[in-house]
């Protein structure tokens, strides 16, 4: 595996910025993939890697693995937690790498010289041990066959939307198959039926006449 330093810099240049998440995704990374038997991610076609957050690190994370959504070895859960989990297909060992929320306040004691609370992260956090950083768990990882990369396993149509699904993503509602949006309501509302709700006057919502 390539330097910290060489690591941390192509993050940089991804994110855009450097700040305290480029460090702890960097470290993240490389403590996951070492954890996991993964000496060269960038290569490798056995490393998936989950993320519970979309927040600075996930985009170290990507860099240093070399994992991606679009290839589905990047899967992401919006658990809202900064915390990663690696598996190493091949091995099936797996661990996930949680940052811990006490390391803030432990930064200023390794970089005392340094002034302002984002820059003593940054300077802390490259040199702070992984256990004062992170904590490490072994995990059993369970990956479906449609989660995996590769092909789609499957293909369906929404009978409500007509458009298709990809990798059993449907959802079976009274003998009908749906897609998520439908079956749930989806996170758009399409620029027509929100102009028809809005002309709809109020005394008639009010009254349930529509």
């Amino acid at each position: 595996m390539r330097s910290f330093d060489e690591l941390l810099v192509e993050a940089v240049a991804l994110h855009g910025h450097l700040c305290p998440g480029q460090v702890l995704g960097v470290r993240m990374a490389v403590a996951g993939c070492q954890a996991v038997g993964v000496e060269n991610p960038t290569q490798s076609k056995e490393l998936l890697v989950y993320v519970e957050i979309d927040r600075c690190a996930t985009d170290a994370i990507q860099t240093v693995t070399g994992c991606k959504l679009g290839k589905r070895t990047l899967k992401y859960l919006d658990y809202g937690k900064l915390a990663a989990t690696f598996l190493n297909t091949q091995t099936r060992r797996a661990v996930r790498v949680l940052a811990r929320d006490d390391s803030r306040d432990k930064a200023p004691t390794y970089a005392p010289e340094v002034r302002g609370k984002e820059e003593t992260q940054i300077a802390a956090y490259r040199v702070m041990p992984d256990d004062e950083l992170f904590v490490l768990t072994p995990v059993f990882l369970g990956v479906p066959q449609e989660d995996r990369p590769g092909h789609p396993v499957g293909r369906v149509l929404c009978s409500a939307c007509g458009e298709g699904v990809n990798d059993r993503r449907e959802v079976w509602r009274d003998g009908r198959v749906l897609c998520r949006a439908c079956a749930h309501g989806a996170y758009y509302t399409p620029l027509a039926v929100r102009e028809i709700a809005e002309a709809i006057p109020p005394e008639l919502e009010r009254f349930g006449q529509l």
